[in-house]
C-alpha cells in the first residue's frame, strides 16, 4: 500500500495539463495499491518497511514515522 501525490492536487497546484502523466494515475494502471486521502491533506501509508507521503503537508508526519520504524529496527 502506498500514497502519492493525488491527480486533484497536480491539476489544483496549477501543473496537471502540462504533464505527460499524472503519479497517482500512472501507479494505479501499473497495479499499485493506493490510499489517498483529501487534497492537501496529511496523509502518510506505513506498510512495512515501505513510509510514503502524499503531499509537501506530509513531511513531518512522514519524518515521525521514519523515525519510530528506525527507533523499533
Amino acid at each position: 500500500m502506498t500514497t502519492s501525490f493525488t491527480d486533484a492536487e497536480e491539476h489544483q497546484g496549477g501543473l496537471g495539463d502540462a504533464a505527460p502523466w499524472l503519479v497517482e494515475s500512472r501507479l494505479a494502471e501499473r497495479g499499485a495499491r493506493l490510499r489517498t486521502g483529501a487534497p492537501w491533506s496529511d496523509t502518510v501509508i506505513v506498510d512495512g518497511n515501505l513510509i510514503t507521503g502524499q503531499n509537501p503537508q506530509s513531511s513531518v508526519t512522514t519524518a515521525e514515522q521514519v523515525l519510530t520504524a528506525l527507533k523499533d529496527a
